[in-house]
Parts: structure tokens; C-alpha cells; sequence
């Protein structure tokens, strides 16, 4: 994968969470033919430029906490 088409992922997953739409990894995984650990490096990838992205385990979804 070149660094363009990532780039357009992470932006895609940032746009998927912000609609609260990005649900699991496993789904996202298989929307982008990758394997789990290549979008768990993703959403890693994301925090570390500063997007506080969590996790739910009620609602079972993941969100950018907005900060105060």
C-alpha cells in the first residue's frame, strides 16, 4: 500500500467515526481487504496525530472524545 491510498483510509476512518458509523475492526478490516492488526496500527496511528479515539463497550462503537 502506497502512502497515499493509507492516508485516504485514516481519513476514511476518521469520517466512518465522526458519523458513528465505524462499528468493529473486523468489519473494517474486511472493507479494506487488511487484516485486524493492520487497522488496529491505523487507529494507533490516528491517536498518535493527536484524534482521541476510544471505545464504547456499551454502545459497542467507537467515537472521537471532544475535548473540553
Amino acid at each position: 500500500m502506497d502512502y497515499r491510498s493509507y492516508e485516504k483510509r485514516l481519513d476514511y476512518i476518521l469520517e466512518l467515526i465522526g458519523k458513528n458509523r465505524f462499528r468493529t475492526i473486523d468489519d473494517a478490516a474486511t472493507r479494506f481487504s487488511c487484516s485486524t492488526r493492520t487497522v488496529k496500527r491505523m487507529l494507533n496511528h490516528l491517536r498518535d496525530r493527536g484524534h482521541d479515539i476510544q471505545y464504547d463497550r456499551l454502545q459497542k462503537k467507537y467515537f472521537i472524545k471532544k475535548k473540553e
